[in-house]
């Protein structure tokens, strides 16, 4: 009898170290929630050391305090230059290796937006020629927060000192600041951000439900079990875990979302994405463009970003919506509303394993049918030992995505 109320001790003392593990980080889930209180707009004040470029402009906006200074970011705004009434906006949130750019603000301009481009590492858009790191690789202002650590590799100081933390203050920051101007229509504001923006516009759309729509390009969340550099990485980072993956908020997402990648890219896995995207609560869009490669550059120049944005200012929804996918008797089909004509479709399929930006995709045609009132089937069959699939679409210039797939035990379909 004594030896089972011993037993029965160790485990009342074991889950009550387990209850308080799991409300370990309760507070700092709920500081980073609190972010989403960052609704007044910061002062403004010109960069004056640099030159406006038409409607752009360069300016320095109040940041969080950091080791007890206060900070400023550096950031380009523009509005378009011909309007009628006020303007939708968008707050672009640049990659690793990036900064503030005046370019990806014009390219929005052009589209009739006005956005703000933000440098959330400190830094001003001055190539640093002493610097032999790239991630380094632009000039620091004299205000300047903390700069990324690697993956996360500044979890073991306190909370608010972490780059996440003034990452997705700095964001949240910028579109109060972006709403606040007169021109701009405050219910009309997005977010995109690529690479390592997409991560932290992956974090924010589960903090600040103001935004309107977004884009996480490449980046996202759900890291901890990739089998890449990030799992590596992450795979024993509670802090990572349990606050800051995005995952832990995604479901709070309900601004239609814009999921845009490409099969090949070896940093962020499509399934992973993929988590992303099916648990949150708003509609999304995917589009996976074969080809489309890793960059600011590659990012921000294909038109389904632009295109999607306006479908939802214009129309309040994205103008595509993938429903029914299913696999039967070895066929892939799936049914799309779309409010666009669609012009062909392909199923890209692998027979692989592993990191899927490692994995050889194959294209294949599939059959697009036109079912009526903007409905559309589309169907192939599975190649032999397919491991992961999903369908494509185009209208006019733009690539559209039923979503990625993963198949198991698939029959032999060889004829």
């Amino acid at each position: 009898m004594m030896k089972r109320n011993i037993l029965m001790s160790c485990v009342v003392v074991v889950m009550a170290a387990g209850l308080a593990w799991a409300d370990d980080f309760s507070s700092e889930k709920e500081q980073v929630l609190a972010l989403g209180q960052l609704t007044d707009a910061p002062v403004m004040m010109d960069a004056k050391e640099f030159a406006a470029e038409g409607a752009v402009k360069p300016i320095y906006f109040d940041a969080l305090d950091y080791n007890g200074k206060a900070t400023k970011v550096f950031a380009w705004l523009g509005l378009p230059e011909k309007s009628e009434g006020k303007v939708p906006g968008v707050v672009l949130v640049h990659g690793g290796g990036g900064t503030a750019f005046k370019e990806w603000v014009k390219k929005w301009n052009d589209q009739g937006f006005a956005a703000i481009s933000i440098a959330v590492e400190g830094q001003v858009d001055i190539r640093d020629t002493n610097s032999v790191d790239r991630a380094k690789s632009w000039k620091q202002h004299n205000w300047p927060g903390p700069r990324r650590d690697g993956i996360y590799g500044d979890s073991d100081v306190p909370l608010k000192d972490q780059w996440m933390y003034h990452a997705v203050a700095d964001t949240i920051l910028a579109n109060s600041l972006i709403r606040s101007l007169p021109e701009v229509d405050p219910d009309k504001v997005g977010v995109m951000g690529i690479s390592w923006g997409g991560v932290i516009t992956s974090t924010v759309i589960g903090i600040d439900n103001r935004f309107a729509f977004a884009i996480p390009t490449y980046g996202c969340g759900n890291l901890a079990m990739a089998e890449n550099q990030y799992g590596k990485a992450l795979g024993k980072n509670e802090i990572y875990k349990q606050v800051w993956d995005p995952m832990v908020r995604i479901k709070n997402a309900a601004m239609p979302t814009l999921w845009l990648s490409w099969p090949a890219d070896a940093h962020f896995p499509l399934d992973k994405q993929a988590g992303c995207y099916e648990g949150m609560s708003g509609p999304f869009m995917v589009s996976l463009i074969p080809g489309m490669r890793h960059g600011h550059g590659a990012g921000w120049n294909p038109p389904d970003s632009y295109a999607f944005a306006k479908s939802v200012v214009e129309k309040g929804s994205p103008w595509f919506r993938a429903k029914d996918i299913n696999v039967v008797d070895n066929t892939a089909e799936a049914m799309f509303e779309c409010a666009k004509p669609l012009e062909n479709a392909v199923l890209i399929s692998t027979t692989d394993s592993g990191v899927t930006g490692s994995r050889n995709w194959i294209e294949s045609v599939a059959e697009l049918t036109d079912e009526g009132e903007e409905h559309w089937y589309v169907r192939a069959k599975l190649p032999t030992g397919t491991t992961a699939w999903f369908f494509n679409v185009r209208s006019g210039g733009l690539t559209v995505s039923s979503g990625y797939r993963e198949v198991s035990n698939v029959e032999d379909t060889a004829e």
